[in-house]
């Protein structure tokens, strides 16, 4: 029975991981070549001031128990849930780490990826993002922490196409923002 829900579990996270990794796709004029793959992202390295430290139990104490699994275990909230939901309603603010408060990524940088994980082309502070490869579940990604606490917020893939500016989309679980709205704002939410 153990070995069932295990076998289920890893299941579930491989197809969930899958649901965020960029679709190839191939042309359909002839005579013109196939897409090439996405090259890596840009890879930024940073240093923090102010590291938060906690054990485990002070972060189990403080984060809801689906945080904790994403932020302190690298695990992936599943697509398309309610925390994807309230994150798309959100309007103009600021996007701080669930578990410490530093500040990550902006509403300005925000779009519509389709693929049920919120996205940004661009941190807002990206002295506060560290990003490093990440080859779990063989495969090879670009995983993004938050600088100041370590948690995992999700992965940054590059050349998918999407019409922003750095052709960057920071996949990023919903449950490890935290959204803070800007004051007399008016809601935008690009393409």
């Amino acid at each position: 029975m153990k070995l069932i829900r295990l076998r289920w579990s890893i299941f579930l996270v491989v197809i969930g991981l899958v649901g965020c990794r960029p679709e190839q796709t191939s042309s359909t004029v002839a005579g013109e070549p196939a897409l090439a793959a996405p090259s890596a992202p840009v890879v930024k390295s940073t240093e923090t001031t102010t590291n938060v430290v906690k054990s485990e139990a002070e972060w189990r104490r403080q984060l809801t128990p689906e945080q904790y699994h994403v932020l302190r275990e690298a695990g992936t909230e599943r697509a398309f849930g309610r925390a994807y939901e309230e994150f798309r309603a959100q309007g103009v603010g600021t996007y701080a780490c669930a578990g410490c408060g530093a500040l990550l990524f902006s509403s300005q940088e925000k779009f519509d990826s389709h693929c049920g994980w919120p996205s940004f082309y661009d941190p807002a502070n990206a002295s506060n993002v560290v990003t490093h490869v990440d080859t779990t579940l063989g495969m090879t990604r670009i995983e993004v922490r938050c600088a100041r606490c370590g948690g995992h917020l999700g992965h940054v893939f590059k050349g998918e196409g999407f019409p922003t500016p750095t052709d960057q989309r920071f996949c990023i679980n919903a449950v490890a923002l935290k959204f803070i709205p800007a004051t007399n704002a008016v809601p935008t939410v690009k393409p």
